[in-house]
């Protein structure tokens, strides 16, 4: 029921959005972005008690190596840090050896160039941002350390309100996932500037420069996941929002201690003021 409601309350919102953005730009208007808003996903993280899917994890960082990594940087991963994925030490040092980072400087004064160690973080695939944007077509790449959490589309009223019950902190991957599979035609009538590719889930226009990264069967799976446009987009989003918040496991697990001490602090305070107070005539 949950996900029927969900359906036809996104399916609304799409229609809504839709109609506004063309109403707004026949009366020559600026229209809100994202046309269509990202539709609430399942995540093994969402929620107070959630956790994150350790083979989902895996499944996500074989996604970045093999379609994200030629453009984006993880600049604030470390790749020690991988070990939480479930890698062992010597996986993770045979992992970062593949990759190089610039070190130095050596004893004439000169950078060089060295194997990564597991000490080391992801290096960024352009020496700089103007390098960057020069590859493609003067539109740089972002470091997707963060962006499962620093990108997320606002919810109106009175979603918003819900939303402070059910603990939801999921609108960045749902975001991240919804801009992944969003790719599509241009509809009639609308003109592409070139270089540029149709996305209506795109939060600052409805096209952007990134060409659509996943497709159906692009990457092999070892643990006999479904190969799929929808798979590859969770996984490489559950790995973004691991990048960005690796310790949320931890972090829910003292919020709920806090809780119970608070709770159980409230509850003998409470006992302690009328055992106080029994006496006192009033």
């Amino acid at each position: 029921m949950n996900s029927f409601i969900k359906g036809l309350t996104a399916l609304g919102i799409a229609f809504g959005l839709a109609g506004a953005a063309q109403a707004a730009e026949e009366e020559g208007g600026t229209p809100h972005y994202p046309l269509i808003k990202p539709v609430e996903q399942d995540w093994s993280f969402a929620g107070p008690f959630g956790t994150y899917d350790q083979g989902q994890l895996q499944r996500g960082l074989k996604v970045y190596r093999e379609s994200c990594a030629a453009c984006h940087g993880l600049e604030r991963v470390s790749f020690r840090t991988l070990e939480h994925l479930g890698y062992s030490e010597e996986q993770i040092r045979t992992l970062a050896a593949e990759y190089e980072v610039q070190d130095g400087p050596d004893s004439s004064g000169d950078m060089f160039m060295r194997a990564a160690i597991p000490s080391d973080h992801f290096p960024s695939p352009f020496a700089n941002p103007e390098a960057a944007a020069a590859s493609n077509n003067g539109a740089a790449p972002p470091d997707l350390s963060l962006m499962a959490k620093a990108r997320a589309v606002t919810r109106g009223f009175p979603t918003f309100v819900f939303d402070i019950f059910t603990q939801y902190a999921e609108g960045g991957p749902d975001y991240v996932y919804a801009l992944l599979t969003g790719y599509e035609d241009a509809p009639e009538g609308v003109e592409l500037q070139p270089g540029t590719y149709y996305n209506p889930h795109f939060m600052a226009s409805s096209a952007l420069s990134m060409p659509p990264p996943l497709a159906d069967g692009q990457i092999t799976y070892d643990d006999g996941a479904p190969e799929t446009l929808d798979q590859y987009a969770h996984d490489i989003t559950a790995f973004l929002m691991w990048a960005a918040e690796p310790h949320m496991e931890e972090r829910k697990r003292m919020g709920f201690n806090v809780m119970i001490f608070l709770v159980l602090f409230g509850g003998l305070v409470y006992l302690t003021k009328r055992k106080v107070w029994s006496n006192v005539d009033h």
